[in-house]
């Protein structure tokens, strides 16, 4: 392998670093905000508050309470598919661009 050879692969090698330092950027992103997700799905799911009000009104304060959290929960799960999905999509981006990189860091560094 010639000089210039070795120069060409530095370069694509280091344009491929550059490709997975963005996939692994969007997969952090995507990861942060499927986590807010799960964290939005865990606050549904606590209990209603004791209130002091008369047996019939908290009960029915209850289910009230249950029905909005059931819809809110509805929509997260949601959003929490498709971020699982976006999730899948970007680790084997992430994984594509990695191999790429490693495979021309070694072609580049091989010995002739």
């Amino acid at each position: 392998m010639t000089g210039e050879d070795r120069k060409k692969l530095a370069q694509l090698q280091g344009l491929a670093q550059m490709v997975l330092d963005a996939q692994l950027a969007d997969l952090r992103a995507i990861a942060r905000a499927r986590a807010e997700s799960l964290a939005r799905l865990a606050d549904l799911n606590r209990p209603f508050p004791e209130l002091d009000l008369h047996p019939v009104a908290a009960a029915e304060a209850g289910l009230r309470f249950q029905r909005w959290a059931d819809l809110r929960r509805t929509e997260v799960n949601e959003i929490l598919a498709r971020q699982t999905v976006q999730m899948e999509e970007a680790r084997s981006a992430a994984q594509t661009a990695f191999g790429r990189s490693t495979a021309l860091a070694r072609l580049r560094d091989a010995k002739p």
